[in-house]
């Protein structure tokens, strides 16, 4: 399984990116996946999760900026970010949860400044 993430990059606050994750080497459709973020001196956190049928899960804060989504067909994960704010800064990170275990892409850096 192989996870590639794509899309960071630096914007103003208030801007928005769009986040890609590219899985191969395995079934995407039945796998719960994910968005975790690590910013400097601070533990990775979840930051919003998709499951197989489609539920959402969002940290509180990013409710209501942030938007995750999975393409099937296209064995892609998604994460909508609008509203950006300075604290939102941060490596962000594609995981999936397959039946041969967990695994993380390589993180895609997202810097907001102010």
């Amino acid at each position: 399984v192989q996870l590639v993430e794509s899309g960071g990059g630096l914007v103003q606050a208030g801007g928005s990116l769009r986040l890609s994750c590219a899985a191969s080497g395995s079934i995407f459709s039945i796998n719960g996946m994910g968005w975790y973020r690590q910013a400097p001196g601070k533990e990775r956190e979840l930051v919003a999760a998709i499951s197989s049928g489609g539920g959402t899960y969002y940290a509180d804060s990013v409710k209501g900026r942030f938007s995750i989504s999975r393409d099937n067909a296209k064995n892609m994960l998604y994460l909508q970010m609008n509203s950006l704010k300075p604290e939102d800064t941060a490596m962000y990170y594609c995981a999936g949860e397959y039946p041969t275990g967990d695994y993380w892409g390589q993180g895609t850096q997202v810097t907001v400044s102010s």
